[in-house]
């Protein structure tokens, strides 16, 4: 929430350095607070967060820009304000949670060892009993962990420049985003969900990193037309649903490798990877849309997603479905 705040008040013509402190700060409360949060399973709420975060923060701009055209620093002062303040839900709702039974329980076992082996028990039996369970395949399973979300990031970070660009307003970005990404995020989801639960977590994972690519090609369409606006609802709908399908599999995925007793750990590091490598190049993405256009990057970002493809093949073949758990 202070990060927010932060950054809401750091002018980027001014104070560059200011919002890049306040920016990693951010992110790594955001880490810390998903770690906290894992037992939730909270992804279809995750992704309208990410839109409220998006086309809501989009909305609250042009609503404070008013008629002034381009950059205006007030205007994402207020944006960022309202993010900031939209923590509060969970903080005042965190502060009256009730601490699960076992907590406590754990907590006041794990005083009374040694700080080392509470050291080794937190951060190195998690690595060991995941190698221990899956063997070689284990390094396969991190490279598809690192890689499957790749080319949703990698096209995400660039999306509302993108809008904007080609000519549509805040508004229009806002409102397409908030009924069809909403909507179609939440079917996604639940569409995922239940078809993960009837052919299987690896069908689904293959068939979320499909659609995932192909869905960015829509996009390149949409940079070739124009300020389409029935493009733009059929783009972001597809992307949201696919996205959303992809998620809930994912997310399935993820969970299925964790060990009992370490469960959080693992899933804390497993969500750090996967979008480590996604969010370091999608740092440049600026840069590749000035040298090929928006078009051409929207194909290289489907591209990038078809060796997803074979490493969840690869995954189908190699790796063992449902290893015993240690």
């Amino acid at each position: 929430m202070l990060g927010l705040f932060a950054t809401a008040f750091a002018d980027p013509q001014i104070n560059l350095g200011i919002l890049a402190v306040s920016t990693v700060g951010t992110a790594f409360a955001s880490a810390t607070q998903d770690i906290a949060a894992y037992a939730a399973r909270y992804q279809a709420g995750y992704r309208m967060g990410m839109i409220w975060a998006g086309a809501g923060a989009l909305a609250f701009a042009a609503w404070a820009a008013g008629d002034t055209s381009g950059y205006l620093h007030s205007a994402w002062g207020v944006s960022y304000s309202v993010m900031a303040m939209s923590m509060s839900v969970r903080i005042v709702t965190t502060l009256f949670a009730p601490e699960p039974s076992t907590t406590e329980q754990r907590g006041q076992t794990a005083k009374k060892k040694p700080f080392l082996q509470r050291t080794k028990a937190a951060i190195v039996e998690p690595f060991t009993l995941f190698f221990h369970r899956f063997g070689w395949s284990a390094l396969l399973v991190l490279v598809l962990i690192a890689t499957y979300r790749i080319s949703d990031v990698v096209m995400g970070i660039m999306a509302n420049p993108f809008y904007q660009d080609i000519g549509f307003t805040k508004e229009q970005v806002a409102a397409v985003s908030k009924v069809f990404g909403v909507v179609m995020t939440l079917l996604g989801a639940f569409i995922g969900g239940a078809a993960t639960m009837r052919y299987g977590v690896l069908k689904m994972l293959m068939l979320g990193a499909v659609l995932s690519a192909a869905t960015n090609v829509l996009f390149s369409m949409l940079a070739q037309i124009g300020a389409s606006l029935t493009l733009l609802i059929a783009a972001v709908s597809a992307d949201n649903l696919a996205g959303g399908l992809a998620s809930a599999a994912f997310v399935a995925y993820l969970s299925g490798l964790t060990t009992r007793g370490c469960s959080a750990t693992q899933y804390a590091l497993f969500s750090s990877l996967m979008l480590l490598l996604p969010k370091f190049l999608a740092g440049f993405s600026g840069i590749v849309v000035e040298f090929v256009g928006y078009s051409n990057f929207f194909l290289i970002t489907a591209a990038i997603g078809v060796p997803v493809v074979g490493l969840v093949m690869l995954v189908m073949r190699w790796v063992p479905e449902s290893a015993d758990e240690t």
